[in-house]
């Protein structure tokens, strides 16, 4: 089987959108013999990577890891090196493709055996929304915590990523005092994890399943218990010893940590709820996990719809679209300049223009609307200033964000018409067609462009007494041929959005003059604005609803795809093809898929 960390070897599944077919197996080798036999050629091979060593493509198999990272190197440009004959965009594309391909059909054709599930703390979000349902407090216990970074395949859920520091467990334990604290002061909050009488034993044994989601031993609620003696001995009072005992829950390997054991049905509902609500399972998915009916495909499928119609997926909304479409770094990163921003940072208006993508997204799932609406949509989510900031009558919506069906003319259905994306794929003062061509290659069709090549020049400023538009500024930059290669991708793609300006408002003019909103892509397809833009990407929705899949799958699992995770991705791809892209099937199939529902364990990442 071929367990191939994406993290490792970042190869594009998918051919390039507009790209030329990928090699075959002797256009392969009569490009290696040209530009690579320097090195990995003959007797001494660098690396000890010789190509001849490999006479057809099932050998590829065979060393599947190093093929998979040169594929990575040459699609990248960091392959062949400086002195060898250099490979056009073109047939870079071709080759990589050609060994993902390969590699593909590989891992795909003894089927699908997912690799053991990473052991992962909570992140942030999770142990907020864990603690939370636990205690049945509003407080933000986990805020204090260090921000996650990214990993897998771009979330901070990845298990990659989420490893345990001493820093942490001083916060943790901060955390959890104050979070007690507020429980034990609150009359709903101590009705929900204390009894009625002051037995510890009792509700320690009600609390630590909970807790640990999963049934618990006499031995572990004894250990838990003997905490609770212990305080009471040195003199505190039930409340001073309750809150030391459940702190010892709080502060377990098995509260803070996400693990694979052998309760799998248990295992399964923990799975559900983090990956849909970023906490815990509720008393239903407990029950069906202990009546062991939660591994049936029909009752997942039917609970996973259930938490998508709760309230609470709305954060898993807010926090997939965040970081899959990068939102999450305006105000953090990203920050349009003031002077030229007008009205963005009223503070309704950039509340909006924030959680517009995850409200919207949410509204599609909610409904079970089809995915295509991400493109182009018939309405919008928005509060009555958001929509004035739109250009549009706000009839029949007030101050807090709703259901909008949008005017003729308006251009902002779907994804593209949103605020968020153009200020995020913009620079602080000015717009910029290179990112937003970029943010749709990378964001929605998962074939991001390589990075540029150095001692790239600068984008001129206006030269001489008439002001340029950014457009003929960019097309001289374009006329250099160490950037055409790359902007003739990416540029065609981010002229379609010019009549939004850096902040989202709907715009005409640039520097005077009609904005020119029309592109030509490498295939020769022109499309003329914004609306014809929308057109030519529904084309490609197959491959756009297989990125979101690719990213909404390593979501659900914390951690990058493998080769044979792709597999996967691929029978859920045809299974919502089938559907007309409906939102739930994304999901079912999701919770259905191999990877999703089968995860070994590793028992020696056990605490």
């Amino acid at each position: 089987m071929l367990r191939i960390l994406f993290l490792l070897a970042p190869v594009l599944l998918a051919p390039a959108v507009w790209a030329a077919d990928p090699f075959t197996f002797a256009e392969a080798q009569g490009l290696l013999r040209t530009h690579c036999a320097k090195c990995h050629g003959g007797k001494v091979a660098l690396g000890g990577f010789n190509f001849a060593q490999f006479p057809d493509e099932a050998s590829l198999l065979t060393r599947s890891k190093v093929w998979a990272r040169a594929g990575n190197l040459i699609r990248e440009g960091e392959m062949p090196p400086p002195g060898n004959p250099a490979l056009s965009l073109e047939d870079r594309d071709r080759f990589s493709t050609w060994i993902a391909t390969t590699l593909h059909k590989g891992a795909c054709a003894d089927g699908i055996t997912p690799p053991a599930f990473p052991l992962r703390r909570l992140n942030r979000n999770e142990y907020t929304a864990t603690v939370r349902d636990l205690l049945n407090i509003p407080v933000n216990a986990g805020r204090n915590l260090p921000i996650d970074g990214a990993g897998g395949e771009g979330f901070d859920n990845a298990a990659e990523t989420l490893f345990l520091s001493p820093i942490h467990a001083e916060k943790y334990l901060e955390a959890a005092k104050i979070a007690l604290d507020y429980a034990m002061r609150d009359p709903k909050s101590r009705a929900a994890f204390l009894t009625p009488q002051p037995d510890a034993r009792a509700t320690l044994t009600a609390l630590l399943p909970r807790a640990f989601r999963r049934p618990v031993t006499p031995a572990e609620i004894d250990r838990y218990v003997a905490l609770f003696q212990a305080a009471e001995k040195r003199g505190d009072t039930y409340d001073e010893a309750i809150s030391y005992a459940i702190q010892g829950v709080m502060l377990s390997p098995h509260f803070l940590f996400r693990l694979e054991n052998s309760t799998p049905d248990y295992a399964l509902a923990s799975r559900l709820s983090y990956f849909l609500w970023g906490g815990m399972p509720d008393a239903e998915l407990f029950k069906l996990a202990g009546e062991g009916k939660l591994a049936d495909p029909a009752v997942l499928s039917a609970q996973a719809v259930r938490l998508l119609k709760d309230q609470r997926s709305r954060e898993f909304a807010e926090n997939f679209v965040g970081q899959w479409l990068s939102i999450r770094e305006l105000g953090r990163d990203i920050k349009p300049d003031a002077k030229v921003a007008g009205d963005y940072y009223e503070t309704e208006v950039e509340s909006g223009i924030r959680y517009e993508p995850a409200l919207f997204f949410h509204e599609i799932l909610m409904q079970n609307e089809p995915l295509t609406y991400l493109l182009d949509a018939p309405y919008s989510v928005v509060s009555s200033k958001l929509a004035r900031y739109y250009g549009m009558t706000p009839t029949g919506i007030r101050q807090q964000p709703v259901r909008f069906n949008l005017p003729p003319g308006s251009h902002r259905g779907g994804l593209l018409g949103m605020a968020a994306v153009l200020a995020v794929s913009s620079y602080p003062t000015r717009t910029s067609p290179v990112l937003r061509g970029k943010w749709i290659l990378e964001s929605l069709l998962g074939t991001p462009p390589p990075p540029p090549p150095p001692n790239v020049p600068e984008l001129k400023e206006h030269e001489g007494a008439t002001p340029q538009t950014l457009r003929a500024r960019l097309e001289q930059h374009r006329a250099n041929p160490v950037c055409a290669s790359c902007h003739s991708r990416i540029d065609p793609l981010g002229f379609g959005l010019e009549n939004y300006d850096s902040v989202g408002r709907w715009r005409e003019t640039d520097a005077g003059q009609p904005i020119d909103a029309s592109g030509v892509l490498p295939d020769g397809t022109r499309y003329r604005g914004v609306d014809e833009l929308k057109k030519v990407l529904l084309s490609k929705k197959k491959q756009i609803v297989r990125n979101l899949t690719g990213k909404m799958l390593g979501y659900a699992l914390g951690r990058g795809l493998t080769m044979e995770d792709e597999c996967a991705v691929d029978q859920i791809v045809t299974a919502v093809e089938r559907d007309d892209y409906k939102a739930h099937t994304l999901i079912t199939e999701i919770v259905r898929s191999v990877p999703f529902r089968t995860a070994t364990v590793r028992q020696e990442s056990k605490p």
